[in-house]
C-alpha cells in the first residue's frame, strides 16, 4: 500500500537522476506524474515490451522478468529508503515487470494489450485478498515488488478464462 506520507515527498528529475536505483525504481520518469504514477508505469511497459518483442519470445522475456524482478527489489529499496517512504506511489518499476508477466500471456493485438493492461490495473487497484495482505505486511524492496507480481497473477488467471472459455 503506498504510505500516506509519499502524497508529501515528491522526487524530482534532480533525484531521479541522482542514482541509477532511482532511474530505475521511478520507471525512467513516468513515476515522476502527479497524478496516477501507476498506470504511468503500466503504460511504460507497454512499448518497453514492444521492443523487448522484437528480440525475444514471450517465454523469454518471462524468463527475463527474473532478473528484472530482483533489480526492481534493490531498485525499490535503495529508492524507498532515500525517499523515507517504504512504497512510494512513484516507484512504478514494479508495475512494469508486472505488466510484462501479463503480456507475456496475451496475444500481440489491441485486444489482448487493452485486456491484459485493464485487468492488471483492475487487481494493482483493488487489491483483493491476499495481495492487500502482501502489500500491508511484506516490506522492502520485495514488498513493493511483490504484490504485483501476485496481482499479475490475479490479471494472468482471468485473461485465461475470458480469452480460453468465453
Amino acid at each position: 500500500m503506498t504510505h500516506p506520507a509519499s502524497s508529501l515527498v515528491r522526487p524530482t528529475w534532480r533525484f531521479l537522476t541522482a542514482h541509477p536505483a532511482h532511474f530505475i525504481a521511478l520507471g525512467f520518469g513516468s513515476g515522476l506524474a502527479r497524478r496516477a504514477p501507476g498506470t504511468w508505469g503500466t503504460l511504460l511497459a507497454l512499448p518497453l515490451y514492444a521492443v523487448l518483442g522484437l528480440l525475444l519470445s514471450p517465454i523469454q522475456i518471462a524468463w527475463l522478468c527474473l532478473p528484472a524482478f530482483a533489480l526492481g527489489c534493490w531498485a525499490a529499496s535503495r529508492t524507498g529508503r532515500a525517499l523515507g517512504v517504504h512504497d512510494h506511489g512513484g516507484i512504478v518499476v514494479d508495475e512494469i515487470v508486472a505488466m510484462w508477466l501479463v503480456l507475456c500471456t496475451v496475444p500481440f493485438t489491441v485486444l489482448g494489450w487493452g485486456l491484459a493492461f485493464a485487468t492488471f490495473r483492475l487487481f494493482d487497484i483493488v487489491k483483493p485478498w491476499p495481495i492487500r495482505w502482501f502489500d500491508r505486511k511484506v516490506h522492502g524492496g520485495f514488498g513493493v515488488m511483490f504484490d504485483d507480481i501476485v496481482a499479475a497473477g490475479y490479471a494472468i488467471a482471468l485473461l485465461w478464462v475470458l480469452l480460453h472459455w468465453l
